[in-house]
């Protein structure tokens, strides 16, 4: 993890990923195999059960866990704006970006499904999706929605739109309180987001085994379609990423002045090792060399890199609502207008947070919140994850291809 300037320092969290992939793989195989035979249903019963409690495990951590990142994330944002015209500069580059990637998605996506459609067996990941029909607001429901009269009673509906302005406008407010009053309420928050982290670290430990039970399930339900399914899910979701990946080439030629050929060919190095290493930290020093290989001044690229690792996921509202939109579509929940406004708003905020979090972590934290806001089932969300190691390659790759890019954007304008 990387510590803030304030010294904000998150933990560092391991994973099983690799584990937690096999235990998918496992699973929906033995599901498939064994669709067929007479099994008996108390051990179908207490699979379910397996399955059902680590999802809700999941869930319980969100909502206090988005509001501490808030908090400190958007902190960090409000000190960067008072660095300086650079910073500033900076800021306007990663809202743009990221208002860009949530408004591609919500168009382009529904139209991409409409020409390869989710398979139909894909309707296995829907299994432990509550019954009910989604009520869709008016526009002047979904207005009157922003504001919660009790805070304390949205967060018991789970009322993700009017608990991330909350949360946004209460970091705000820190940001401007006395310096022994802002410490304290930063330490709180700082504690509580690691507190969070542990618990939501002890439960993706035991994501295999949570995993194998939920996908055991969907393989029996959905036999070998289960696994077409998925690879749609994550060619469709890395597309998304790939908008990212091709509007860096735009930002660094349109406002960096670098064409295309020279910037794909120094900021390759740094690609590379975004690749193997699928961390935008550990990618650091080979953006600064790339950034030297094209000629940025020092004091730009060593000013606004370190930021952009700090503050910036450029991939995140693409790709984050491309997840919630795959599981509307699938779950065949309509994506009205305000509904999907939500859904940019949600991601938009929550991408300032979940920066410096493992991709299995800011999958469960940025997503869950976006699905919420837009009425869309989180159930599915407990599989997805165990194969984020792949979309996450693509998420990685852009960001940091993106962060070469916006820092010849802003070394342009830099006096």
């Amino acid at each position: 993890m990387t510590a803030t300037d304030n010294g904000y320092e998150l933990l560092t969290i391991r994973l099983p990923v690799i584990a937690t992939f096999a235990a998918l793989i496992i699973g929906l195989g033995a599901g498939v195999l064994l669709s067929d035979a007479q099994l008996p249903e108390l051990l179908l019963q207490s699979l379910g059960v397996v399955g059902s409690l680590w999802l809700r495990s999941l869930q319980m951590t969100i909502i206090p866990l988005v509001a501490a990142l808030l908090v400190l994330g958007l902190a960090q944002m409000v000190q960067a704006a008072k660095a300086g015209a650079a910073a500033r500069r900076f800021l306007g580059l990663v809202f743009g970006v990221l208002i860009a990637g949530g408004l591609f998605t919500a168009i382009v996506l529904p139209l991409l499904l409409d020409i390869f459609p989710i398979p139909e067996s894909a309707s296995g990941f829907l299994a432990e999706v509550p019954e009910g029909e989604l009520a869709v607001p008016g526009i002047l429901d979904f207005l009157a929605s922003l504001i919660a009269p009790n805070i304390i009673a949205a967060a018991g509906e789970t009322a993700m739109l009017p608990l991330t302005i909350f949360f946004a406008l209460f970091a705000i407010a820190i940001s401007q309180l006395p310096k022994a009053q802002n410490a304290s309420l930063m330490g709180f928050f700082h504690a509580l987001a690691n507190a969070m982290l542990l618990i939501i670290g002890w439960v993706l430990w035991i994501a295999p085994m949570g995993v194998f039970a939920l996908a055991f399930g969907v393989g029996m339900r959905s036999g070998g379609g289960a696994f077409a399914a998925l690879a749609h899910y994550i060619l469709i979701v890395s597309a998304m990423g790939g908008f990212i990946l091709v509007l860096a080439y735009v930002v660094a030629w349109a406002l960096g002045g670098i064409s295309p050929l020279r910037f794909a060919r120094n900021v390759l190095p740094a690609q590379a090792v975004a690749v193997s290493t699928q961390s935008s930290l550990a990618s650091l020093p080979a953006m600064l060399d790339s950034s030297s290989r094209l000629g940025l001044r020092s004091t730009t690229s060593e000013f606004v890199l370190p930021l952009a690792v700090a503050i910036f996921r450029a991939t995140s509202p693409a790709m984050n609502m491309a997840v919630a939109l795959y599981v509307a579509a699938l779950a065949g929940v309509e994506i009205t207008l305000p509904l999907a406004i939500a859904g940019i708003l949600v991601a938009l905020i929550i991408s300032v947070g979940s920066v410096s979090l493992p991709g299995s972590i800011s999958f469960v934290v940025s997503i869950g919140p976006i699905a919420i806001a837009m009425g869309v089932p989180i159930e599915p969300l407990a599989l997805l994850v165990a194969v984020e190691m792949l979309p996450d390659i693509m998420r990685t790759l852009a960001n940091v291809t993106m962060n070469v890019a916006v820092t010849s954007a802003v070394d342009r304008t830099a006096h």
